[in-house]
């Protein structure tokens, strides 16, 4: 699942190529929208929100006021296999035609979302309705650390690695984020929120690790871009943790609130269980 950082990317390529841009085409291709049809609207911004992605589109101008039409939002979430991507007119597409979910057009640039599992449009007003429920936002212009930490501490019978990835107490962390956040917080996953000894730290960490890699074409957590390892922990189940030599372990810890279970590393002697 894509995190924080790699949707703000995403999102960055999708506004420089579509903002101020009028739609000359639409296909929606999925049930709920198929007869839908935004051809004329002009694409204002493109912004992240957490791992979601919020496409605000302006409506034409029209003569008479009592045809006007609301401004639109086209949102859209990842999830696990998702992506946009970029073409020049007449530029053959790098996927299956039949994985396009959204496909919009202008004069120099063709938008196509491939294989993306969540895809709505609502009023531009009604944003909260897809992502009202989330959390601050570690990328976002409005950052709380203090409402982060008010969310975090109102549940505090979770895991720490349960927690981290409720996008609800905080949004933009998923796997990666959460092993390398814990590993550098010398914390174990299983750990109660009740018993980590510095939250503040901990969130600041998570809040620093999203911005130096939010540009960053290749995510690193142990030092410069070009570092030969660029995790400590994430991916490396049964090698030796880089700083102590222990081999690393994997758990699978169900996610809250949808109980599926996602794969969480760590190094048990530099995060010692409770």
């Amino acid at each position: 699942m894509p995190e924080g950082d790699s949707v703000y990317r995403a999102t960055a390529r999708l506004h420089q190529a579509l903002a101020g841009e009028v739609l000359l085409a639409s296909d929606l291709r999925v049930p709920a929208l198929a007869t839908v049809d935004v051809a004329g609207y002009e694409v204002r911004e493109v912004i992240p929100r957490g791992k979601h992605l919020l496409m605000r589109l302006q409506p034409p101008a029209r003569a008479n006021p009592d045809f006007a039409q609301p401004a639109l939002t086209l949102h859209s979430h990842l999830l696990m296999e998702g992506r946009w991507d970029l073409y020049a007119p007449g530029e053959r597409w790098k996927r299956p035609a039949h994985t396009a979910r959204v496909v919009l057009q202008t004069a120099r640039i063709t938008a196509v979302g491939f294989d993306i599992a969540q895809v709505k449009l609502l009023p531009t007003e009604q944003e909260a309705d897809v992502v009202g429920h989330l959390g601050p936002d570690l990328l976002g212009v409005d950052w709380d650390a203090q409402v982060a930490l008010e969310n975090l501490q109102a549940e505090p019978q979770l895991g720490i690695g349960q927690a981290l990835l409720d996008q609800r107490i905080m949004a933009g962390v998923g796997n990666v984020y959460r092993s390398e956040i814990l590993f550098l917080s010398r914390v174990h996953p299983l750990t109660a929120v009740r018993e980590v000894q510095n939250l503040p730290a901990l969130i600041d960490l998570a809040h620093r690790l999203l911005v130096v890699n939010k540009d960053r074409p290749r995510r690193v957590t142990t030092g410069q871009p070009g570092t030969r390892d660029p995790l400590w922990v994430y991916g490396r189940a049964a090698k030796p943790c880089l700083r102590c030599g222990t081999r690393i372990e994997l758990l699978r810890i169900a996610s809250t609130p949808t109980g599926i279970e996602r794969d969480c590393y760590l190094c048990p002697s530099c995060q010692p269980a409770g």
